[in-house]
């Protein structure tokens, strides 16, 4: 499941849906105007002229075009504007609850754990979390135009009759639409559809509010007439979310699997939507609106409007040996229930009953992830560049343990903190504070005049407790405190936002990790804070983009190179991927952080295969000594992350010590390189 790849797909598919939706208000006019002229008798009417009926009819016909047009064009721009607030407003236009991160509910804190390590895996902000708690079907939904501010949204029956590893298989479905761009096309799908859609709800009012006298007849059957055009715009509507949905499904639960490396967690959730009533439908009456983003069939369509493939195929394209008979055996188990205990970190019953074992809703003797150990401050890991590159960015089943064990060893004090809004601000600004003494006070006093002395005293106190924070935690602590960071008001997270600048440039020099938070965070609530208007990808051409390139690609060779020779050689690896017949001489960029901040904006605008060969670039220069410290990795990750390309931590498996990692990097060939914790190299 190439990120790449996807991304491309996705625009193809933007396109498909607008030549659709031209082809739906081309025969919603069309039939329009065909009404018409029948009720001026310029068709089917023998005792009038035609040219004289045509006559007549002709300015009525011009105006009602046009003004059918605007009502599509408006209709769709109301929608999508409705819709600007990124995820969490379809969410809440379904009725969601949001999961605040204090609840104590066992249920919603294991939703929120499976997110948090996705998200970790994933090196995307933690989405916000909504539960449909009067859906009892199984289904959910990934929505948002960017992974900054997207939501994901489980409904209750998700929660009560899913085993951790069956949600964590139907959250990594979601996930997948996340990274892959499947997500900005279903918002937009939302608001484009609903223009088409508007005809028929116009027709409906005006058969329903017409009065009851003689003279009304004609108004009635006028709006009756609309009424059945209307379903024009549904017909297509319908059509265009068949089209473009079906294929991505396969594709997210192929990805989920290959997340997860647990066939059997969204195989389990498939066969017991199959094999229960309730399956995947949802009671709402706005499921039509949103029927195209989720993760089951939430209506009910026929065969030529499905947007979901046939559900036994899906299993099948999982489980080959998949059993029909399986799902009475689910149905049966399902109805003779056993109580069950309720545990923190277990797999238990929600509502306090469980089917049995192999069918249970969350079987106390389900499989509980066993987390990867974090690697000593001293220890060499593995960084296999070719399966990275291979990837094309999306996460593995290893990166998805090593997400589990960089969360649980996150202190709960620091976890509580990046929940909430002035926690989550302390914490950030505590990252960018300086181990020097005299400078960390300057940046307290920084701290205490933009905001107030409490404020500073937090952020000092918090400073003490990250000195023990391991490397790797830095950037997803900073991921889990970006939902309380999104809640806090325009003005005053633009205040934030310049005084974490001012922390990081209080020495009037800035290194790397510095760096790398203030721009992963700035970047991050930019795209949060007009969530419409940020774009993943553009259409620029690497040629075009040389100069920029060179910038990038000198900054990553100097700063992992000991000398200018290791540097230029570094830089030509990199540059040899995206530029190979035309690459720029190689100089040293004194002024590092305004060429990245100048470079990044306009590398971000290429198309996704572009993209691919940069990041395959920025590899290669990254390892090209065959030593990778973490703050590398972070820097990679960083230019990544203003990619709108997320790498998961790039630290994979820790090794018994110095010696063994040499022996490994020896045997693993060309593609494999070391890399040393933050500290080991200077």
């Amino acid at each position: 499941m190439n990120f790449f790849v996807q991304q491309e797909r996705a625009r193809t598919n933007t396109r498909r849906m607008l030549v659709l939706f031209l082809l739906a208000v081309v025969g919603i006019v069309g039939a329009i105007d065909f009404v018409l002229l029948i009720a001026f008798g310029a068709i089917g009417n023998k005792q009038h002229d035609y040219g004289h009926g045509v006559g007549m009819a002709t300015p009525v016909i011009v105006w009602t075009s046009i003004g059918v047009l605007a009502v599509i064009l408006f209709s769709s721009l109301y929608k999508m504007s409705s819709l600007r607030g990124g995820g969490g407003t379809v969410a809440r236009q379904l009725g969601g609850t949001q999961v605040e991160p204090d609840s104590r509910d066992f249920a919603y804190r294991r939703l929120r754990n499976v997110v948090e390590e996705m998200s970790i895996a994933s090196g995307v902000p933690v989405p916000e979390i909504y539960v449909l708690e009067d859906e009892a079907g199984i289904n959910a939904f990934a929505a948002g135009y960017t992974p900054a501010d997207a939501a994901v949204t489980v409904t209750r029956g998700c929660l009560n009759k899913l085993t951790r590893d069956e949600l964590q298989g139907v959250i990594a479905h979601e996930f997948s639409h996340v990274l892959n761009g499947d997500m900005r096309l279903n918002i937009r799908l939302m608001g484009v559809l609903f223009g088409i859609l508007v005809i028929g709800i116009v027709g409906r009012r005006i058969a329903e509010n017409t009065g009851r006298s003689r003279d009304s007849g004609s108004a009635v059957a006028f709006g009756l007439a609309i009424f059945v055009i209307g379903y024009i715009g549904v017909f297509f509507g319908r059509l265009i979310k068949a089209g473009i949905s079906r294929q991505r499904e396969y594709l997210a639960d192929a990805s989920a699997v290959q997340f997860t490396r647990q066939p059997g967690g969204i195989c389990g959730a498939l066969k017991k939507i199959g094999a229960l009533a309730e399956g995947s439908t949802l009671a709402t009456t706005d499921k039509e609106e949103v029927a195209h983003m989720l993760f089951g069939d939430g209506i009910g369509y026929s065969a030529l409007f499905a947007t979901h493939p046939p559900l036994d195929a899906r299993i099948r394209a999982i489980d080959p040996r998949f059993d029909p008979q399986e799902l009475a055996k689910i149905a049966a188990a399902w109805s003779a229930p056993v109580a069950v205990g309720e545990e923190e970190g277990a797999e238990v019953s929600i509502s306090g009953f469980a089917p049995a074992p192999g069918s249970s809703p969350a079987a106390a003797q389900a499989r509980i992830p066993q987390p990867t150990a974090l690697p000593q401050a001293d220890a060499a890991i593995q960084l296999d560049a070719a399966r990275i590159t291979g990837r094309g960015t999306l996460p593995s089943q290893a990166d998805v343990a090593q997400a589990s064990a960089i969360h649980q060893a996150i202190p709960e004090r620091l976890r509580t903190a990046a929940y909430m809004a002035a926690g989550a601000q302390q914490l950030i600004f505590a990252l960018a504070l300086d181990a020097d003494t005299p400078m960390r006070a300057k940046q307290l006093g920084i701290v205490e005049t933009a905001f107030d002395a409490a404020t500073r005293g937090g952020v000092e106190q918090f400073a003490t407790d990250l000195s023990q924070l391991h490397a790797q935690q830095r950037l997803p602590l900073a991921q889990l405190a970006f939902p309380a960071l999104r809640r806090v008001p325009r003005p005053q997270l633009q205040k934030f936002l310049v005084t974490l600048n001012q922390l990081v440039q209080a020495d009037g020099r800035v290194g790397i990790e510095e760096y790398c938070l203030a721009k992963l965070i700035g970047v991050q609530v930019v795209d949060a804070l007009d969530p419409s208007k940020a774009r993943p990808s553009g259409a620029a051409k690497l040629p075009a983009c040389a100069r920029e390139l060179a910038d990038v690609f000198a900054i990553v060779a100097e700063y992992g190179a000991d000398n200018a020779g290791d540097a230029q050689r570094a830089y030509l690896l990199g540059m040899n991927e995206v530029l190979p017949d035309a690459i720029p001489a190689y100089e040293e960029r004194k002024d590092w952080m305004q060429a990245l901040d100048r470079a990044l904006p306009k590398l971000d605008q290429l198309a996704p295969a572009g993209k691919e060969l940069l990041v395959r670039g920025l590899i290669q220069a990254i390892s090209a000594d065959s030593t990778v410290t973490v703050t590398e990795a972070e820097l990679l990750r960083t230019i990544c992350a203003a990619l709108h390309c997320p790498l998961p931590p790039l630290l994979e498996q820790a090794l018994a010590g110095e010696a063994d990692a040499r022996s490994a990097a020896g045997e693993g060939g060309p593609s494999t390189t070391r890399c040393y914790a933050q500290g080991e190299r200077s």
